[in-house]
């Protein structure tokens, strides 16, 4: 349970910190920086699935952060949670640094080629239930200059809002400072050691998202009462966080109560199929973790390549957590196409023998 409480918060806090930051870019810039997106459909998709290649979720977060606003297009998302392995890449970098660079690459082409197809004949797609996207306020056109000026006027006196996200963020600092929210999906018995270079490790990822929260920490303290109280309030933690809170703590007990049920290692056969549906369903569990045993498996020489590779296509770690609290439909479309396209990768290894 406490494993559970801890990612559900990293997950949480981080999103938020995400949607703190995008909301003070688009303010900023008068709604300008973010629209630029949208006029690059290529451009989206190469950016998200560069993001996706970043090791952890955090890349992944800011996407779907940026989708669910409509300041990304579909195939954008598609590209982000094709590339994307979440945790795994830390552990497959460790267990193999050139395995790792060939699947990256590999999901890399893969992703902007479906995601640019998506972009390209996707007319519809199903968007979030709530319609909101990024508000700019007719005043702040010339007011947004002067927003974040006068701190020590904002702490006199100090609001209850202001006062509850900045304890929020502090307390959320100070445990990724500490590494209280470190975790570790070493599965007993594998044969993939635990990443001793700090590079190969999560540890530096969270200090950067330390100092990233740090930055959104300056931002609520600068920021004029209007801007707190109307985007950062209202627009960003009353919208999302008590969604995205709920979502992804029921999403991370039903995973664990799952697989405290089931043995993944005791379906494992020399059935080389059974193995591959196995990858693929095991890739529809929202969850960094799970996966790590098919990286172990491989390290282990049981099973080729291609079902490696077509569990790390098919599964996203966290990423497609806040995905699942704003918008399911979105969530079951992309895992469909990844699911589909996944099995036509697993079925090609296993004719051709790689």
């Amino acid at each position: 349970m406490l494993d559970i409480l801890k990612n559900t918060f990293l997950i949480t806090g981080l999103v938020m910190v995400m949607l703190l930051l995008i909301e003070y870019i688009n303010v900023r810039s008068h709604g300008h920086s973010l629209k630029r997106l949208q006029q690059s459909p290529l451009g989206q998709v190469v950016a998200s699935a560069l993001l996706g290649l970043v090791p952890g979720c955090i890349g992944g977060f800011a996407v779907v952060s940026l989708f669910t606003h409509r300041l990304l297009g579909v195939g954008a998302l598609v590209a982000m949670m094709i590339a994307t392995t979440g945790d795994e890449a830390f552990m497959l970098l460790a267990a193999s640094p050139a395995v790792a660079a060939a699947v990256f690459a590999i999901l890399f082409v893969m992703a902007v080629a479906v995601g640019w197809t998506v972009n390209r004949y996707v007319k519809t797609f199903p968007r979030s239930f709530s319609s909101h996207s990024f508000e700019v306020h007719a005043h702040e056109h010339t007011s947004c200059g002067k927003s974040f000026s006068g701190i020590l006027k904002n702490f006199c006196p100090l609001s209850w809002r202001r006062a509850v996200l900045l304890g929020g963020l502090l307390v959320f600092v100070a445990v990724l400072s500490l590494g209280l929210f470190d975790h570790r999906h070493i599965l007993e018995g594998s044969p993939c050691p635990e990443p001793g270079n700090i590079f190969f490790s999560e540890r530096w990822l969270n200090l950067l998202f330390a100092v990233a929260s740090m930055l959104a920490l300056f931002l609520i303290a600068s920021a004029d009462n209007h801007f707190l109280e109307e985007h950062l309030w209202k627009h960003v933690v009353k919208k999302h966080f008590l969604k995205i809170f709920l979502w992804t703590l029921g999403a991370l007990a039903v995973t664990h109560l799952l697989l405290a049920q089931v043995h993944i290692h005791d379906w494992m056969s020399d059935n080389q199929l059974l193995i591959l549906l196995i990858a693929i369903l095991a890739g529809i569990i929202p969850e960094s973790g799970p996966h790590l045993v098919f990286i172990s498996l491989f390290a282990a020489e049981a099973i080729p390549f291609s079902v490696l590779l077509t569990n790390c296509f098919v599964q996203d770690g966290h990423t497609a957590l806040p995905l699942l609290a704003e918008n399911p439909r979105a969530f079951i479309c992309v895992k469909g196409l990844k699911m589909l396209l996944g099995l036509a990768i697993g079925l090609s290894g296993y004719f051709f023998g790689f």
